[in-house]
């Protein structure tokens, strides 16, 4: 194997590990969420993108790749969680065909109790993940990013 072989095989298995890693957390968040507020971990980032925007309210668009989902996906979300009155949709009143998505007293309401059931159940999956070896400068990682 040469460096340039070496190289490739670092990253893979770097990428294997940051997937491990996310796979545990968004486990751990899926199954507490649903179970406390009937969320899942998809719902509770779009919630959460939404009550972050001045105004309340995003395009589509920017929403799509704030769940990193597609376009199509995101509209059968949106929709859902239109349905639960969790949010609204509203057209533009400069560009007809933009669409903006804006979270609803509900919804806010939702997030609201959801919140901590999420943070404690970020915190304590990334400090059990601490405990891996492998997964151990991954979390440490996380926990130095700004803002952090």
């Amino acid at each position: 194997m040469g460096i340039a072989d070496d190289a490739v095989e670092i990253r893979a298995r770097g990428w294997r590990t940051l997937a491990a890693l996310h796979g545990r957390l968004e486990t751990a968040l899926e199954k507490a969420l649903q179970a406390e507020c009937g969320l899942s971990v998809v719902e509770y980032t779009v919630l959460d993108a939404l009550s972050r925007q001045d105004g309340w309210h995003m395009r589509m668009q920017q929403l799509a790749r704030a769940t990193a989902l597609s376009s199509s996906a995101t509209t059968r979300l949106v929709s859902r969680l239109e349905d639960r009155e969790l949010l609204t949709r509203v057209l533009c009143k400069d560009d007809r065909r933009g669409i903006y998505t804006e979270l609803t007293d509900s919804g806010r309401k939702l997030l609201e109790k959801a919140r901590p059931t999420h943070d404690e159940v970020l915190e304590k999956s990334l400090a059990e993940a601490c405990e891996t070896p492998e997964l151990a400068p991954l979390v440490t990682a996380l926990h130095q990013l700004p803002g952090s």
